[in-house]
């Protein structure tokens, strides 16, 4: 049952995920099985197997948001995401305000040397 509800948890963030993305023209979400945006040659969100989300910034703005956000680095498959914070879930509600993040995001990830 307990992996029942986490499926069901992880596919209520996946579509939060999906409109969360939607709102950005600029990009799309890309991966069928990992739920994940990149751009540059650089991932910048993810969607990870416990229905969390990590959008990537600079280390300057990752350690302010991080603050702001109260909240912490982000992990996937118990690795550490250098650069990523993971969103509060309390800010899932407010999808709009959420989009200028990951839009920021991705402004970030294009000043980056392409890979």
């Amino acid at each position: 049952m307990n992996k029942q509800k986490n499926q069901t948890i992880w596919e209520e963030r996946l579509r939060t995920y999906e409109e969360l993305v939607s709102k950005c023209p600029r990009f799309e979400r890309k991966g069928k099985t990992m739920p994940y945006t990149s751009a540059n040659g650089y991932m910048f969100s993810l969607l990870n197997k416990a229905g969390e989300i990590g959008i990537r910034f600079s280390k300057e703005v990752q350690k302010k948001y991080m603050e702001e956000f109260d909240s912490s680095v982000f992990k996937s498959y118990n690795s550490i995401m250098h650069g990523y914070v993971l969103i509060p879930e309390v800010m899932l509600g407010d999808l709009d305000n959420l989009a200028k993040y990951l839009n920021e995001s991705y402004d970030y990830v294009m000043t980056l040397e392409p890979k």
